[in-house]
């Protein structure tokens, strides 16, 4: 109840955006994965900046810090407490300006914060750590965060390394996380492109049925004349009926992608897409792989005795789908584990975002 309490609390009066000033009745936002992450990690931030005490006069800097922090983490409840008209819903789901908006407000609340304490080489190993995950061994910031010893330099070079450091890392989550969002927004209109293409085929095969050629005649094998419908001539039911069972085939290979995935750690969820793009598809080429049986491609090497033996291969035409998507599969794989890292097998390496 408490954690629901902190999602659904409304953002600050400088934030202007509660609908309760606006002249509305308050409306409790969506809970979804990311924003209980973001709202835990602001928690910590408010935690941190509250154990600050009151100002330091020995340290101004450090006060212009704390400000930065509480205005930041004034913006993430803001992005956490809203809510859009639903007109606006979906060109604010697509464009994913609120999710990555809250992120990096955050991530400048947290340097912020941290950068405010006058102890704050104390997180040193912990900084160090999550520098770590998003720069490489040779980026110059990582590298003299790595050689940075507390006394050795001025309070304010120190300071100046850690920010510089922190930014950096902060920056390469947020683009690949940006990196992610485009990936996401290619899986759905590709998906819609071979949704509209699978539609028009099933039309007019209805129109029109035998324009689009699914039956097979194995002359060579003196067999006889194989529709997908169960009879020696074309109908309207072809071309639906061979889609279904190729996207009945992709649904397995969607099944077993579920199977050996690894739990995601970004808010851009791509595994529903994932399987889309594999439905899709997997309809689409059972027509092609009909048509090919049809035009005697395999001539001499397959034959089809029946229209069951032809939905088989309608629905083993669907699973080769795999054999594409699975490029698609490990690039999506590379590109969410950019954004966010996941712990890896042999280490103890978990990532903070």
């Amino acid at each position: 109840m408490m954690l629901f309490s902190h999602v659904t609390r409304m953002a600050p009066d400088n934030a202007g955006t509660a609908c309760h000033h606006r002249g509305m009745p308050e409306r409790k936002p969506r809970v979804t994965d990311w924003r209980l992450v973001v709202q835990s990690r602001l928690d910590r931030v408010r935690a941190d900046l509250a154990a600050l005490g009151p100002p330091d006069p020995v340290d101004p800097e450090g006060d212009v810090w704390r400000r930065t922090a509480e205005e930041q983490a004034a913006v993430v409840e803001a992005m956490l407490s809203d809510r859009e008209p639903w007109w606006r819903m979906l060109p604010s789901w697509w464009s994913g300006w609120y999710i990555e908006r809250a992120w990096r407000a955050l991530h400048e609340a947290e340097v912020a914060t941290i950068s405010a304490e006058r102890g704050f080489l104390g997180r040193l190993p912990g900084l160090r750590a999550r520098v770590a995950q998003y720069l490489d061994d040779d980026d110059p910031r990582r590298r003299a965060l790595e050689a940075l010893r507390p006394g050795e330099s001025a309070p304010a070079v120190e300071r100046a390394i850690v920010v510089d450091a922190l930014r950096a890392a902060y920056d390469n989550s947020d683009f690949a996380h940006a990196g992610s969002r485009a990936l996401r927004n290619k899986l759905i209109a590709a998906s819609l492109v071979l949704f509209v293409i699978n539609t028009v085929l099933g039309v007019v095969g209805i129109v029109k049925p035998g324009i689009i050629p699914l039956c097979v005649d194995p002359k060579e094998n003196a067999l006889p004349t194989v529709c997908p419908g169960g009879t020696a001539k074309a109908s309207g039911v072809d071309v639906w009926l061979v889609q279904v069972l190729g996207s009945f085939g992709a649904v397995l290979a969607a099944v077993v992608l579920l199977l050996r995935r690894r739990p995601s750690l970004s808010p851009y969820v791509m595994i529903g897409y994932q399987a889309l793009i594999k439905i899709m598809l997997g309809a689409a080429l059972a027509v092609v792989g009909i048509l090919a049986l049809g035009a005697g491609v395999t001539s001499g090497l397959i034959g089809i005795p029946s229209a069951a033996a032809l939905l088989l291969w309608a629905v083993i035409f669907g699973y080769a789908q795999q054999i594409g998507t699975r490029l698609l599969d490990k690039y999506t794989d590379e590109v969410l584990d950019q954004a966010r890292p996941l712990p890896e097998v042999d280490g103890p390496r978990v990532a903070p975002r």
